[in-house]
């Protein structure tokens, strides 16, 4: 478990208690957090883990067969292709990447040393998202015109004096690749929507947040997994009220329009669908929540529990259900999105070339400079 102490890995406690699994390794760079979380499982019986700062230490052991990655997501591709490298299978935390270079070595890592990537959209394995999306998929409202997501607003970065690094946090590899800004306690910690997810540096913010889940599951929805949008035009640009992206077929996905009231609104000829979390479902023809599709309708791959889908896959070595190429490609949309408001103009995509068009500016943002010390692994 590697950023074991982080609030996102609390979500994945109970894979510990897997009957399958033999947890071998605590990681994070925050030492004080990492001792508690050790301690605790030391508690519950599990004497044999050991708690190590660096996660090089574990993708060097033969004996770890799996590692699991919750840090902030500008480390989530270098550990991942450092621990294919090493026939580690790996189930990483959405988004999957910090850039769309990013995104594209790690498709090209799980391709060349074979292993099984699991990014963790785990709406995917939600039953209720999957039935809504087999509805879309099968036509049951019509002809998709439009989706609406809500992703809500992003919180403002703050900016404070410098503080002292607080005694056992590796600040400097916290940082990693990332530029070297001065530590104040806020950059780090905060509150789960606040934090590192205020920042440019370490993520997408609301996009790499909430918008690598909903814009996972429009794409899955509307049979994009290997393709994406062609036009990202932010919100204000020319009056425009609200972000949107649009596909080639003309389908556009608008966020928080604040015209429905669910995680994720499908639009179509003949009526609308609603989903979200907690069994949310809301739809024009109240018979689709509970409709039991045709044996000639298109399913889609059923998974029920994300992370017993990844170690079934381990053993089978049958793709995941959300796999590079898949995360790569919501990953891409939340990149894309951030760029073209980070310049405060639309730009163009060309999705099968993983290109920007007619714009070196913008091109530029596929990447980032990586700080000296931190390269990515090939």
């Amino acid at each position: 478990f590697i950023g074991a102490a982080g609030n996102i890995m609390k979500g994945h406690n109970g894979l510990s208690t897997n009957r399958n699994v033999e947890p071998l390794y605590f990681c994070d760079v925050k030492k004080n957090s990492l001792i508690r979380v050790h301690q605790k499982y030391k508690q519950k019986g599990f004497t044999g883990i050991k708690a190590v700062e660096h996660y090089e230490e574990i993708i060097e052991d033969p004996k770890v067969d799996a590692v699991m990655i919750g840090t902030p997501d500008h480390w989530h591709v270098a550990i991942a292709i450092a621990a294919m490298a090493k026939g580690k299978d790996v189930y990483v935390e959405k988004p999957i990447s910090l850039t769309v270079e990013e995104g594209k070595a790690m498709v090209e890592a799980e391709r060349k040393y074979q292993r099984v990537v699991q990014v963790g959209s785990q709406q995917r394995s939600d039953r209720n998202f999957r039935h809504a999306t087999e509805l879309v998929r099968n036509g049951y409202i019509g002809d998709i015109f439009e989706v609406h997501v809500k992703l809500d607003s992003h919180i403002k970065p703050v900016s404070q004096e410098p503080e002292p690094i607080p005694e056992g946090f590796n600040y400097d590899k916290w940082l990693g690749p990332a530029p070297y800004e001065p530590y104040f306690a806020e950059r780090v910690f905060g509150s789960y929507e606040g934090g590192w997810r205020m920042f440019w540096d370490y993520g997408c913010r609301k996009r790499g947040d909430w918008g690598a889940h909903h814009y996972d599951i429009t794409q899955w929805a509307l049979n994009m997994d290997a393709t994406g949008p062609t036009l990202f035009v932010p919100k204000g640009y020319e009056g425009e009220p609200c972000d949107y992206f649009q596909y080639q077929n003309g389908i556009k996905v608008i966020r928080d329009s604040g015209k429905y009231p669910s995680m994720i609104t499908f639009v179509g000829s003949e009526g609308k669908i609603g989903v979200g979390r907690s069994n949310h479902f809301t739809s024009t023809n109240k018979f689709l929540r509970k409709i039991s599709l045709k044996s000639t309708d298109q399913r889609l791959y059923e998974s029920n529990d994300h992370r017993k889908n990844w170690l079934e896959c381990i053993y089978s070595r049958k793709k995941s259900i959300c796999d590079a190429q898949v995360g790569h490609r919501t990953a891409s949309i939340c990149q894309l999105g951030t760029i073209a408001e980070h310049l405060s103009r639309p730009i163009q995509w060309d999705p099968k070339e993983e290109k920007i068009l007619e714009d070196p500016v913008a091109e530029r943002f596929l990447s980032r400079p990586r700080r000296a010390g931190y390269p990515l692994p090939s």
